[in-house]
């Protein structure tokens, strides 16, 4: 049973919007809303950006601002950028610090643009984004900081998405005992959410290949009560906020670059490391990949979810 106030519908149509905001930013460099059919000279002359860990980023950011608008939010896979950026673009957050990110056409052509180019926005979280005091290619930290925020500040509620690659270093293991130390009256609630999609840059992880068993044993024995949920479920994530109290920990299963292309070039992509940078390559100079990519992003729909989100702002 979802919290009072909770719509299911809102929440996925925000995923599925910051999921093309995502896509595009990577992609794209004119024809945003889709217009006319998607040609070479729409696409970045260089693809730069990481997509595998996006969809599983805007899961997570969606069911979390529904059920707590005012959250601290701390993201550790900060590789996955382009959805952080969809979703400050979506809240109007963005533009607080970059009056060109406006919510319409002309703030959607000016972060894609701006992607992963010189002088505009970085591939990965970095300082120049509202609200971030870390390189986000530097994983294994983001455990430890979201305790450190919470310690001494009783009202705080912050939640933190751990990748299951980033759970593979030292830190982000030892991090894990600070709920021991720091659960108290005196300090915040810290959520984990561990984003189990299995797959590394290069390779699979070692969580992923874990049974759930050993999972919830894994974090019982460090203290937590786990709580293991089929992200790409909405109703499913909701009931698991609902359940959720200090010393919860979720583990979000979800396939590694959800929503994607399946197959490129006979290589399994979605739910697989060949999704974890730019499934599609080649889609500038190949018009098979030009053609998966038209079809992946109007996906989305997007341009119902851009007419409703005009008419909000």
């Amino acid at each position: 049973m979802q919290g009072m106030g909770t719509n299911i519908r809102e929440i996925e149509n925000r995923i599925s919007f910051c999921n093309y905001l995502s896509v595009a930013q990577i992609f794209l460099q004119d024809n945003f809303l889709l217009n006319r059919p998607l040609s070479s000279s729409d696409i970045k002359p260089r693809l730069l950006g990481h997509w595998g860990s996006c969809p599983g980023i805007n899961i997570a950011y969606a069911n979390l601002k529904e059920r707590f608008p005012n959250m601290k939010f701390i993201l550790g896979p900060g590789h996955g950028f382009p959805a952080l950026q969809a979703n400050l673009f979506y809240d109007g957050v963005l533009q607080e610090y970059y009056p060109e990110a406006t919510p319409n056409l002309h703030g959607i052509e000016y972060i894609c643009k701006k992607f992963s180019w010189p002088y505009g926005f970085p591939s990965h979280a970095s300082p120049v984004t509202p609200g971030v005091i870390a390189e986000g290619g530097e994983l294994g930290y983001s455990l430890a900081t979201a305790y450190g925020a919470a310690l001494g500040r009783p009202d705080e509620f912050i939640a933190v998405l751990i990748g299951d690659g980033e759970l593979e270093t030292a830190t982000a293991l030892a991090s894990l005992n600070l709920y021991r130390l720091l659960g108290s009256h005196h300090n915040g609630w810290v959520l984990p959410i561990l984003h189990l999609n299995g797959y590394k840059i290069s390779g699979p992880t070692i969580y992923g290949r874990d049974s759930d068993r050993e999972l919830l044993q894994l974090f019982r024995g460090f203290g937590y009560n786990p709580i293991l949920i089929d992200g790409t479920n909405t109703e499913e994530f909701q009931s698991a906020l609902d359940a959720a109290m200090p010393g919860s920990f979720i583990i979000m299963r979800t396939p590694k670059g959800y929503t994607g292309p399946k197959e490129v070039d006979g290589v399994k992509v979605e739910g697989n490391c060949a999704s974890h940078q730019v499934p599609l390559p080649l889609a500038k100079t190949s018009d098979e990949q030009l053609r998966m990519l038209e079809e992946w992003l109007k996906s989305y729909n997007f341009k119902e979810l851009y007419d409703e989100f005009a008419d909000q702002n």
